[in-house]
């Protein structure tokens, strides 16, 4: 209104609010711009507890009772944690909202906790930029395919998430019973196309393996496969192994205790996510036709597979790191 040209005494009358008020409005939108207009706070009791008690009660959170020589339990509850803090005098009584607070302003939250495999193989840095290589500059003449196997795949209520009304959530039954057996998805992720290729066996030995090499190969006749792996036993199967070599397939296996850098990794974690999630399958047939749609779909939207982990610092790496980060 006053860049309108509207005096102080009808911003007053229009605002119903006193003219001292109008001016220092003006004044410090003049003076510090859009800031000037942002809440203003209301003074309230001042901070019982500091900064570096703060900084020291988020320390200690990240700690484990075991740190401190308590057996009893070997988690913290916030209770419990509160009355950790009274006993070691780091502060007075606190109740679990505030701690709940703090902990919150010193960006710690509740985790759950995640397992490492370190990998034991001398070779790690090697291998893994071979397969690195592959990933980034596919050789012309010939294919890059990712192989490993899924599963097994039993016949059970699956967990999953799906949209639904607030505290109502969807049920699905419990059962311990496990009927049918299982199956195992083969699978062979080609790079260029982005495409998926699998066939579902009752076992996934040597045999089940070289069977799925054999109509990769009749797929793409005259170029050469470089089949990505880990190193289950089967992989290495000297059947496996010869047929390779007499069919121009090399088999480029992963460190040991190091699957993660095989790329159909992340198209298994898709496939459990948006084809097995949340179903209750009774029959194999049943649980093998979902799986067959999901890849036809996959399919029809896969486009080349290129820039794999580009950030990633284990493109940086000189050496294995001892343990996760």
């Amino acid at each position: 209104m006053s860049a309108q040209g509207q005096t102080v005494k009808d911003i007053t009358t229009l605002m119903q609010v006193g003219e001292d008020y109008v001016r220092d409005v003006i004044r410090a939108f003049n003076e510090r711009g859009f800031d000037a207009l942002g809440p203003k706070g209301s003074g309230g009791r001042p901070r019982t507890i500091s900064d570096e008690v703060r900084e020291h009660i988020c320390l200690i959170a990240r700690t484990s009772p075991a740190d401190w020589r308590i057996t009893t339990f070997s988690t913290w509850s916030l209770s419990k944690l509160a009355e950790h803090l009274v006993e070691q005098k780091v502060t007075v009584a606190i109740s679990r909202e505030t701690l709940r607070r703090i902990l919150r302003a010193g960006r710690v939250s509740w985790k759950t906790t995640t397992t490492w495999k370190a990998s034991t193989d001398p070779d790690f840095i090697a291998k893994m930029h071979r397969i690195l290589a592959l990933y980034d500059t596919p050789p012309a003449e010939g294919r890059v395919i990712c192989v490993d196997e899924f599963g097994p795949l039993n016949l059970r209520p699956r967990k999953g998430k799906a949209w639904g009304p607030v505290r109502r959530p969807r049920r699905l039954r419990a059962t311990c019973n496990r009927h049918h057996g299982v199956m195992h998805v083969l699978a062979a992720l080609d790079l260029a196309t982005g495409k998926l290729h699998y066939r579902i066996r009752p076992r996934k030995r040597w045999q089940e393996l070289l069977d799925l090499l054999k109509a990769l190969r009749d797929r793409w006749p005259g170029q050469k496969l470089y089949v990505v792996l880990d190193n289950f036993s089967p992989h290495k199967h000297a059947k496996v192994r010869a047929w390779a070599a007499d069919n121009d397939i090399e088999l480029v296996f992963l460190p040991t205790y190091g699957s993660w850098p095989n790329w159909i990794e992340a198209e298994f974690a898709a496939l459990r996510y948006f084809a097995l999630s949340g179903t209750d399958h009774r029959r194999h047939d049943e649980q093998n036709a979902v799986i067959a749609a999901y890849v036809r779909w996959r399919n029809t939207h896969a486009k080349p597979k290129t820039n794999f982990a580009p950030d990633s610092p284990i493109r940086s790496w000189t050496e294995y790191p001892a343990k996760a980060a």
